[in-house]
């Protein structure tokens, strides 16, 4: 079943690589960034509804960090506490995690689909790129995807700690060590899904902010 998927999602590549060549461009490139395009506006409202839950909880932690010192010997009032501030505040601690679960299987696909895709026309080139179905061995695409992951990441931390810190540095270097070896068309994907990302997250914090501070 997940192979059908895959299959799919390659199909529909194929189908922006033909809309592409049909406007004179044919360049798979070009045919990722449609198709990353596409699903990331599909899943946008799973996204708004994990960036709030992931925003609220972070608002949450300074209160919560208070209730745990002050409830540090009773692990029964504790929770109490925190299950009465949750109804309170209307924030569901499982709500962020729901949307990234559903998320999931689609993000894996995309991995598989693009990773194992046959290119029609090899070796599909784009910009600096020779070669999509091969590493970028200028590292420019891995640089860019640990630069809109740290990028992507820091837009959604309202609190600094220091667990925090050590995962804005730790994942986007581990992203950018791991696309040096990925196929550049896979990498090219992952920019630009954190590219379409960040500008949906700079929206949906605009939309929220008072009419005095918009501007």
């Amino acid at each position: 079943m997940f192979d059908t998927f895959i299959g799919y999602l390659q199909a529909i590549l194929t189908f922006f690589y033909n809309v592409t060549a049909n406007i004179g461009l044919a360049n798979y490139g070009v045919a990722i960034i449609l198709l990353t395009i596409v699903i990331k506006m599909l899943l946008y409202p799973l996204t708004v509804k994990q960036v709030k839950s992931m925003k609220a909880m972070q608002e949450l932690q300074p209160k919560m960090k208070e209730m745990q010192e002050k409830y540090k010997d009773n692990p029964e009032k504790l929770q109490k506490e925190m299950t009465a501030m949750y109804k309170e505040t209307g924030v569901n601690p499982l709500a962020g995690c729901l949307p990234l679960i559903v998320q999931m299987p689609i993000l894996i696909g995309i991995f598989y689909a693009i990773r194992d895709y046959t290119y029609l026309n090899p070796p599909p080139q784009f910009l600096w790129i020779t070669d999509l179905a091969k590493a970028d061995h200028t590292y420019i695409l891995p640089v860019l995807s640990a630069l809109t992951t740290y990028i992507q990441q820091k837009q959604t931390t309202t609190e600094v700690t220091q667990q925090t810190k050590m995962m804005m540095v730790f994942m986007p270097l581990f992203i950018g060590y791991i696309s040096i070896t990925f196929p550049a068309g896979l990498v090219l994907y992952w920019v630009v899904s954190n590219v379409v990302q960040i500008l949906q997250q700079w929206w949906m914090y605009r939309q929220q902010q008072p009419q005095g501070e918009a501007a």
